[in-house]
């Protein structure tokens, strides 16, 4: 419960959250830039030893990144476990699929939280239809629009994020603010290294 706390009420810095896991909770510089190299960089130094450790370090780098609470986090471990395939990435897909996260992706917002409000607030058509909770998981084949009213600020986003990459399960229209999910993403999606093994062994 205390993890959660941290990750619903944090406030402060959030570059200390990517510190503290040593990887980027979010696709801006300060949390991508060489300071994430300093030592400590895997984080929880005093358990990095322990099998229980390293299992725990490797599952909250992928939890914050993806600004999740420890509930909704092992909920979705165990949609992924009930699926056919591949655990590790089913668990992958479910976390790329998420609406908030699709819109990082996109570049219209600089972090999680940023996309989070912005689907939150009403902002965000799926199919056409206002869709405000950012844990909805888009499909192959769905389109994105946003409300009209909320394109400048869209644009001044992107402006901000000059040079993002999407990645090619998304096919964005820069110019018409529109995207259509074209293929399920691939573990290879994620801009960092995981074990998903480790993390599926945590919850065992």
């Amino acid at each position: 419960m205390k993890g959660d706390s941290i990750m619903a009420r944090y406030t402060g810095p959030k570059v200390r959250l990517s510190r503290r896991v040593g990887v980027p909770i979010a696709d801006i510089p300060k949390h991508t830039g060489k300071e994430l190299s300093l030592p400590g960089m895997h984080g929880y130094r005093g358990r990095r030893n322990t099998e229980y450790g390293v299992r725990l370090a490797e599952k909250q780098k992928l939890r914050y990144h993806y600004g999740m609470l420890e509930r909704q986090f092992r909920l979705t471990m165990g949609r992924a476990k009930r699926s056919k395939g591949n655990t590790g990435n089913a668990m992958m897909q479910l976390l790329e699929l998420r609406l908030d996260n699709v819109l990082r992706r996109l570049g219209v917002g600089r972090t999680i939280w940023a996309t989070r409000q912005i689907v939150s607030h009403g902002h965000v058509l799926v199919d056409g239809r206002k869709t405000d909770i950012a844990s909805y998981e888009v499909k192959p084949g769905q389109t994105i629009t946003f409300k009209e009213k909320f394109h400048k600020v869209l644009r001044d986003n992107m402006e901000q994020n000059a040079g993002h990459q999407v990645p090619n399960w998304l096919e964005w229209n820069p110019a018409q603010l529109t995207a259509k999910i074209n293929a399920l993403p691939n573990p290879e999606d994620v801009p960092f290294e995981v074990n998903m093994n480790l993390i599926i062994e945590f919850y065992r």
